[in-house]
């Protein structure tokens, strides 16, 4: 009998280690593909069995955790819920997540591997716990952030301030918004705010700011006056152009004329056009410089570039390609298939407000544990060198003429140095949209601070003739640089 009960015995014990080997490699080799699977209900119920980490903004948090007596113990939660949408995005029970919600998804629930302490790294795929989730901490000015949404009021729009050193996103707003806390549970309420939500489009859902594009109208003229600078075409900016007043499109018989008839566009210099907005001016430009030159200076602010993460990722600005010239000269004034969105035309000014060197935006400086230790840095990072610095003041003193003498009065703010450009963009069927009114512009008060910023305003008014960049983009940028410069 002992031969037989010791092979019995041998094998039980075979069977036991190999149950184990094998429970052991489904707990650790595969634990994240089993972790990973849709059909597993444990995900959400890991996810949501304790508060999740939180977004902070002005160093108070504009997330939170509430509980909830379900299976999913707590949901997430948002203060100014609106406000701060195009910054949070969402992180529902029911319908994933977006934006920094989704970019730091595993940071936020305390799955990333960072947050682990070496013994915790080793017990956590064995024992099933984690660290508590970590805080994604924003660079967005509260201050900066609520005058951009009071001043776009109920209006479509979106607005962006960029800190033209460093690259730091200040402000990002876009209307019309949504309540993140509307759509983060499993409930009935839940499903009817994303069906109406989903049945507009997602319009509401749509971070204007930095996901979608627009015809920049008159803010490009600041791009191609870069590129007449840059390439010599002229001096500076107080040599006339010789452009004739209308401008015929090249190679058509379709006239160009200006908004305002009285304006001297007549053979302006690059100041006059700018502060007067002439058409003829940067239409005849951008069709002696061509598209090559141009396209060139766009990509150096930014257009065309397919992966701008800010860490959320930008929509590309566009500048055409393979155009014929009387289309170069158009897009001289921002128009013909030209787009860009907010954050590109703030960073335009960034550019020029900071001698030429575009720093890379970005709306997070860094990432911590729950107890606040850095677990990941996002410094200051240059995007590359738009154009010289010469340029650029030049630029800068003409952009200040534009507030001081020109269309962009209503961006003025005693005892700072204010410049900008208006723009009215034209869009739709054979231009039939009501236009968009944009303003970009940067300001210095002699500290050390400064701060860009763009604005458009999609249907600021039903009358055509009442829509103009600096009536109603200007109020715009104006408050969000007083509330950064003047507090």
């Amino acid at each position: 009998m002992a031969g037989p009960l010791r092979r019995a015995s041998m094998f039980c014990l075979l069977l036991v280690l190999a149950l184990m080997a094998r429970a052991t490699w489904l707990a650790v080799a595969e634990a994240d593909d089993y972790r990973g699977n849709p059909a597993n209900a444990r995900i959400a119920i890991d996810r949501y069995a304790r508060p999740l980490g939180n977004i902070l903004v002005g160093g108070q948090p504009v997330t939170g955790s509430v509980p909830t007596g379900g299976s999913l113990a707590y949901q997430r939660s948002y203060t100014d819920g609106p406000l701060y949408a195009p910054l949070t995005g969402y992180t529902s029970q029911a319908y994933g997540s977006s934006q920094l919600e989704s970019l730091f998804a595993d940071l936020l629930d305390g799955t990333d591997p960072r947050l682990a302490d070496p013994v915790g790294a080793l017990t956590g795929p064995l024992t099933r716990s984690r660290p508590a989730g970590g805080d994604v901490v924003s660079t967005i000015d509260p201050a900066v952030q609520r005058a951009a949404w009071d001043a776009l009021g109920g209006r479509q729009g979106a607005a962006v301030a960029i800190d033209p050193a460093t690259g730091a996103v200040l402000g990002l707003v876009s209307t019309p918004s949504y309540d993140p806390s509307g759509i983060t549970g499993r409930s009935a309420a839940d499903g009817r705010t994303w069906q109406r939500l989903s049945a507009d489009n997602g319009k509401a859902m749509v971070n204007g700011a930095l996901r979608a594009t627009y015809a920049p109208g008159s803010t490009f003229k600041l791009v191609v006056a870069a590129a007449a600078l840059e390439t010599g075409r002229y001096p500076d900016v107080d040599t006339p152009t010789a452009s004739p007043n209308p401008y015929t499109l090249p190679g058509t018989r379709t006239v160009l004329t200006n908004e305002n008839p009285n304006a001297p566009c007549a053979n302006a210099t690059l100041r006059t056009a700018l502060e007067y907005s002439c058409n003829n001016v940067f239409a005849k430009a951008a069709a002696d410089l061509g598209e090559a030159a141009l396209s060139a200076q766009a990509a150096k602010f930014g257009f065309n570039l397919e992966k701008l993460d800010t860490p959320v990722r930008a929509a590309a600005s566009v500048y055409p390609a393979g155009m014929e010239p009387s289309q170069v000269a158009l897009t001289g004034i921002g128009q013909f298939s030209v787009t860009a969105t907010p954050l590109q035309m703030a960073m335009v000014s960034a550019a020029i407000a900071n001698d030429g060197l575009l720093m890379t935006p970005s709306t997070v400086s860094k990432l911590t544990d729950h107890a606040g230790r850095t677990v990941q840095a996002f410094p200051p990072a240059e995007l590359g060198r738009v154009m010289s610095e010469r340029t650029a003041q030049q630029l800068q003193s003409a952009m200040v003429s534009v507030v001081t003498d020109g269309t962009g009065k209503a961006a003025a703010i005693a005892g700072l140095t204010v410049g900008g450009k208006t723009g009215t963009a034209q869009h739709g069927v054979d231009n039939s949209g009501l236009p968009y009114a944009w303003f970009t512009s940067y300001a210095d008060d002699g500290r050390g601070h400064r701060i860009a910023t763009a604005a458009v305003v999609l249907n600021g008014s039903t009358d055509r003739d009442g829509i103009t960049g600096g009536g109603l983009a200007g109020p715009v940028v104006k408050a969000m640089t007083a509330a950064y410069l003047k507090r």
